[in-house]
């Protein structure tokens, strides 16, 4: 059976890139719930858009549990952003007896904007198909974000991935 690891990051915090990097290190599977949502539904639903992300991520769990129990690994490259999701995750994949870990993406202010900014230039000229970052948005997801506690993770990443002197964490 293999592990699978939850990349939990700030919006723009690297997380994709990240979880990319590691697949190809590992032969790891990527499950990326934005992904999904921008493959099979418009990119603006408005109120419901919470209700069906979160639906979303509760499939991918489900077959990240299947994928695993097959002896695949899998990232799960979402925020995992509160507590209580980290929790629930943790809570799953322990009931299904599977393994999994929880990466962290520590990223500066300064960084996170410089994200943002070169996200943004990216969807504007049609490099990528990423959801756009405006002010509203960035404000809601700062909300929503409860950093992990040192107890949570499992090992933190900083910088870029192949950065290898920038990661830390409790291997």
């Amino acid at each position: 059976m293999a592990e699978v690891l939850l990349i939990c990051g700030k919006i723009c915090s690297g997380k994709s890139t990240w979880a990319r990097a590691i697949c190809e290190e590992t032969g790891a599977l990527c499950l990326s719930v934005d992904e999904l949502m921008l493959d099979l539904l418009p990119e603006r639903l408005g109120e419901m858009h919470d209700q069906v992300t979160e639906k979303a991520q509760n499939y991918l769990l489900h077959l990240a549990a299947r994928i695993a129990k097959a002896g695949v690994p899998v990232v799960l490259d979402w925020g995992f952003w509160t507590r209580q999701s980290r929790s629930a995750a943790r809570a799953f994949f322990r009931e299904a007896g599977v393994p999994c870990r929880l990466c962290y993406l520590e990223i500066g202010d300064a960084a996170l904007r410089c994200n943002i900014a070169h996200r943004n230039a990216r969807v504007r000229r049609g490099e990528t198909r990423d959801y756009f970052v405006d002010e509203g948005l960035f404000q809601k997801m700062q909300s929503r974000f409860e950093p992990p506690e040192e107890g949570e993770i499992d090992r933190i990443l900083r910088g870029k991935p192949g950065d290898m002197p920038g990661e830390a964490g409790k291997e």
